[in-house]
This record gives C-alpha cells, sequence and structure tokens, in this order.
C-alpha cells in the first residue's frame, strides 16, 4: 500500500475520532502530521522519485533493494533540492489540511 493511502486513511479517522469525541477544534490540528505524510507519499508517487534516497545520496532503477550511490556532487545537490520541495510543498499541503479542519 503506498504511504500516500494510509497517511489520507488515518487523517480521515483521526479526524473522524476528533469530531465525534467533540475535542475542541484546535485539536484537529493533528490531523497535519498524517495529512503532510499523505501528500509526501503521493508528490512521490506522481514524480516517481523518493526524496529519502535523495538526502541519502542514492538512486534505484533496478531490483528492488538494489541501491547505487549518485555519482556526482551536483547530482546530488539536484537530488536534495527536489527531496527538499517534495517535503516544503507536503508541509504546506498539510498546514492547509489542518487548518481547514479546524474550521470544520
Amino acid at each position: 500500500m503506498n504511504v500516500g493511502w494510509l497517511g489520507l486513511a488515518v487523517t480521515f479517522i483521526l479526524l473522524a475520532i476528533l469530531l465525534v469525541a467533540g475535542a475542541k477544534p484546535w485539536w484537529r490540528l493533528l490531523v497535519f502530521f498524517p495529512a503532510t505524510l499523505s501528500a509526501s507519499g503521493f508528490i512521490q508517487a506522481r514524480l516517481h522519485f523518493c526524496s529519502g534516497f535523495a538526502r541519502l545520496g542514492i538512486y534505484n532503477f533496478g531490483s528492488i533493494g538494489h541501491k547505487n550511490p549518485v555519482p556526482d556532487d551536483a547530482s546530488k545537490a539536484k537530488d536534495r533540492r527536489r527531496g527538499n520541495q517534495i517535503t516544503m510543498y507536503a508541509v504546506l499541503i498539510g498546514i492547509v489540511v489542518a487548518i481547514v479542519c479546524v474550521f470544520l
């Protein structure tokens, strides 16, 4: 299962629990965490790019489990920038989702 779908399910379940329990609206900010995880998973799947591999300076275009080091520093820097972009977009999506949930 894609981590995006898992995070999305956890987001909805957590929101439902908070709504049914009658928790104060600010508690709904907790959906930030699974929403961010979900967004990160979906973005990485869409881009066919692993931000975790980028941070480690490795790549995988072969069989599962086989990791190769990124050969040059320029490519590593480019990969790190792309990984950071993915993280930034996921965090922004998580923030927006959490704020919307506060006002439900």
